[in-house]
């Protein structure tokens, strides 16, 4: 059985286990609503026996305890899949698809695969493993949340290696989101080739980037 000091967060994983599963993955998502850069997503089983503590919702933890914790949930889980879906591609099937797209690539990318997925929020069709869709699924699966953290430093690493590529739009600092600063290098240096075109923020700063060019 799942040992973690928040036991509500392992209710599922527990109920699986009951029911005979042994490899139960978890997986989440991020990058869904940044303007730049791709979506990504992460699927962990955890070892039951194992399990870091502090492990939580990625986005209710600090950058510095995000990574301390990714890399000991690294070092300690079972298996591990990262799928990475880019802006070309969430342009071309929307961030809905683009989101099922990394997650399915995140699965298959792992070396032992889960035989029962505990997934964030989205529905994933033409897997062969059960699953279980939860809405808000960081707060209430110890691997869904150690998938978010994960997901989330990976994605914030690729980032900041584009900002050294792409420095005038300050990915390092806002990992691709629409902050003031970011919106603001759209209209004056217009949209990079690590923009989503399709997203209403960069398509308007295209169009003015292309009025005063």
């Amino acid at each position: 059985m799942y040992s973690f000091k928040e036991q509500n967060m392992c209710r599922y994983e527990n109920l699986l286990k009951k029911q005979g599963y042994k490899f139960i993955g978890g997986i989440d998502e991020v990058g869904r609503g940044a303007l730049a850069g791709p979506v990504v997503a992460a699927c962990v089983i955890l070892n039951p026996d194992n399990i870091p503590e502090g492990i939580a919702d990625s986005k209710k933890l600090s950058a510095k305890v995000r990574e301390s914790l990714c890399k000991k949930i690294e070092d300690s889980s079972v298996s591990i899949g990262i799928g990475v879906v880019g802006p070309e591609i969430i342009d071309e099937i929307n961030i809905y698809n683009a989101t099922k797209k990394a997650m399915m690539l995140a699965v298959d990318n792992m070396k032992l695969k889960p035989d029962y997925l505990l997934i964030d929020a989205v529905k994933l069709e033409g897997l062969p493993i059960a699953g279980l869709s939860i809405i808000k699924g960081e707060d209430k699966s110890v691997s869904i949340a150690a998938a978010s953290i994960v997901a989330k430093v990976y994605r914030d690493n690729l980032l900041k290696d584009l900002s050294y590529t792409f420095p005038h739009y300050d990915f390092k600092n806002n990992k691709g989101y629409g902050t003031v600063k970011h919106k603001q290098a759209l209209i004056k240096y217009g949209p990079s080739e690590v923009h989503r075109y399709t997203y209403k923020p960069v398509a308007e700063a295209f169009k003015l980037w292309k009025l005063k060019n």
